[in-house]
């Protein structure tokens, strides 16, 4: 890991934010004084139709955190109403097409009267203010307006990411209990054709509460289709009115509910409010990356997970920047993708995820250098920790030395980047996530709670709240306590481990529970442990992570068969399509290994600790065995381990 300091980087960089000096004075502010410092902050990026009561109250003692009570306001028409005058006519939306000749630009004013349509839409089909609606959708522009047209009325939209299965539809659909999905009748990516309205004619067979289906018409191919249920987008919005009143939402009113991988049980819905989390996915996006008037920005995640929502749709829509949307992948159709699409729409700000960045190094620099990228100004990473070859690599061949990059760390349920650089602020080391944000206060602790020196490893905790953060797990106060509040009373405890080095920048180091990490996806071990055991020739699976050079992390799964079953290649290639059509592709192992048996305790508990270690091949810290029930399982699965 490369400690070196950055330090020329701040003399590079033709926007400079805030100095150092100014970054610490502010910080130190806003801790001291939450309730002064983001009453200033929601005047300034927020357009409210009536002032809060109160900026902030309860606290994480009692779990009863409350941000600008009393506060009237819409999503909606903070993205767009607001900017009509003075932004009207410029780019809201570049959306880049799966295919480079393939592209739409999407005025202020445009992007507001589509918005308004499909909302009136959605109030002729019966959704009104509460009501949850899926949105189940590649990357194409009506994403982003079913997100916005929902929060212009006030329904709470879950949307669940294009790639995920029939199966992870459907528990998604069930839990929020949505009565209406929205999808196309096809997704296009790196050239592929994804069945979206097939899967959700699957999952809709165990959805009774679902009455309309909207599908947007992506390809001409045709799809089977209910004349009572289903509707063509196109059709719907060409019979309404062109205006819609945006709806006023109290600061503590839904906004959506993202769906989150946990390390057991089903997935958690993500609750998050309007009023708080608009206001941080603002500031953020203006101030980490440095946002001026008139740059082109691009995030390259799917509105399916919460960067896209975040940083895709809602932080740069609310601060009137012009957003891009690509619907495709980074090497079709060739390595130079991302990099021409840089240069085809002059692009200023670029965020992706280490995997990306890994996946493009391995296939060489040229495929880079061929390009221009002459309009980059700042780079950032998202979704997991970027090493620091990686991140040398974005800084010398992608950015030419002249980019500072902003390594962010954050997550779902924090709705915001929590802990970044500041261009110009930040001296930046290549793999750490550098300062917290403004108002974030972290702590790296022992399992005990003891705040750890610098340089030790621990649990990274949060000691006290920030708007952006989640308001609930969706129908499950229980889970939301017990998973975020319970080992640290009074601490939201991030799951993550991490350490402090002696300038104070925060290196993240992964996850400390069983949440499996691919590519910056979170996907919990019990969901693809119990997708294997779908098969009939399975009897129990035990999954891990392992460390996997372009992905971050792979998915290693131990797998017991039946008593009379054979192991075979075939059988490895039945389990993996198992795990596709149960969760997605991001579920799939990159290994099955065979296991007689699995360690465990006497009381049945799989301590997927050892599991870890003998993957690792870390065997000299195998640590307490004695609470096996059988220690010779651990010495048979080194055995067949090591020969892979």
């Amino acid at each position: 890991m490369n400690n070196e300091i950055h330090s020329v980087l701040p003399n590079i960089i033709n926007h400079t934010l805030v100095t150092e000096a100014q970054y610490r004075e502010l910080y130190e502010y806003s801790l001291r004084d939450p309730e002064s410092f983001w009453g200033e902050q929601a005047k300034k990026y927020i357009t409210w139709f009536e002032q809060w009561e109160k900026v902030f109250s309860g606290g994480f003692d009692k779990v009863d955190v409350h941000w600008f009570q009393g506060g009237k306001l819409n999503a909606s028409y903070n993205c767009l109403d607001r900017h009509l005058e003075i932004r009207g006519d410029r780019p809201a939306i570049i959306w880049e097409g799966d295919d480079p000749k393939e592209s739409e630009i999407i005025s202020y004013r445009s992007l507001h009267e589509k918005v308004c349509r499909f909302a009136n839409v959605l109030k002729q089909y019966g959704i009104k203010k509460g009501d949850r609606v899926c949105i189940y959708l590649p990357m194409i522009p009506e994403a982003a307006i079913a997100m916005l047209a929902c929060a212009r009325i006030g329904a709470i939209h879950s949307v669940v990411f294009g790639g995920f299965s029939v199966e992870a539809l459907k528990t998604r659909i069930q839990d929020a209990d949505c009565k209406m999905v929205v999808t196309a009748n096809e997704g296009v990516r790196g050239n592929k054709m994804i069945p979206l309205k097939r899967n959700v004619d699957a999952a809709l067979q165990d959805c009774p509460h679902v009455n309309y289906v909207v599908v947007v018409r992506r390809t001409k191919n045709s799809v089977s289709w209910d004349q009572q249920r289903d509707i063509w987008y196109h059709e719907a919005i060409a019979r309404v009115n062109v205006e819609c009143e945006a709806e006023i939402m109290d600061a503590e009113d839904p906004l959506f509910i993202l769906y989150t991988s946990g390390s057991t049980g089903k997935p958690k819905g993500i609750l998050h409010s309007t009023g708080g989390y608009l206001l941080y996915v603002a500031i953020t996006h203006h101030l980490i990356f440095d946002y001026h008037e008139k740059e082109i920005y691009w995030c390259t995640a799917d509105v399916g997970w919460i960067t896209g929502h975040s940083y895709g749709v809602y932080g740069p829509l609310a601060n009137g920047a012009t957003t891009l949307l690509f619907e495709g992948v980074p090497n079709y159709p060739t390595s130079s993708r991302f990099w021409e699409i840089v240069d085809k729409h002059s692009v200023n700000i670029f965020y992706t995820a280490p995997t990306a960045i890994r996946a493009l190094r391995r296939e060489g620099d040229e495929w880079v250098t061929r390009t221009s990228r002459k309009s980059l100004r700042i780079l950032g990473t998202v979704g997991e920790p970027i090493n620091s070859e990686a991140w040398e690599w974005y800084f010398r061949i992608v950015g030419q030395e002249r980019c500072p990059i902003v390594d962010t760390w954050w997550q779902t349920e924090t709705g915001g980047i929590m802990i970044s650089a500041l261009p110009g602020a930040t001296p930046l080391k290549a793999g750490s996530a550098a300062w917290p944000f403004f108002g974030v206060a972290p702590l790296v602790v022992d399992d005990n709670g003891n705040i750890l020196p610098e340089g030790k490893m621990g649990k990274l905790v949060i000691t006290q709240p920030w708007p952006g953060m989640l308001q609930t797990v969706y129908k499950n106060a229980e889970r939301f306590i017990n998973a975020y509040f319970r080992e640290f009373p009074g601490w939201y405890l991030t799951g993550d481990q991490a350490y402090r080095d002696a300038d104070g920048y925060y290196w993240i180091l992964g996850r400390s529970d069983d949440v499996l990490k691919v590519s910056g996806h979170r996907i919990g071990t019990q969901e693809v442990e119990s997708a294997l055991v779908l098969h009939s020739a399975v009897s129990e699976a035990a999954v891990v992570a392992k460390l996997d050079e372009i992905k971050g992390q792979s998915i290693y799964a131990f797998v017991t068969l039946k008593i009379g079953v054979h192991p075979s290649e075939d059988l490895k290639k039945e389990l993996m399509q198992t795990a596709r059509n149960s969760i997605g592709a991001i579920a799939v192992p990159e290994t099955i290994q065979w296991a007689e048996g699995l360690p465990k305790t006497r009381s049945g508990k799989i301590m997927r600790r050892l599991l870890r270690k003998i993957v690792d091949n870390d065997l000299a810290n195998l640590g307490d065995l004695s609470t096996l029930a059988d220690p010779t399982v651990v010495d048979e699965l080194i055995k067949i381990c090591q020969k892979k």
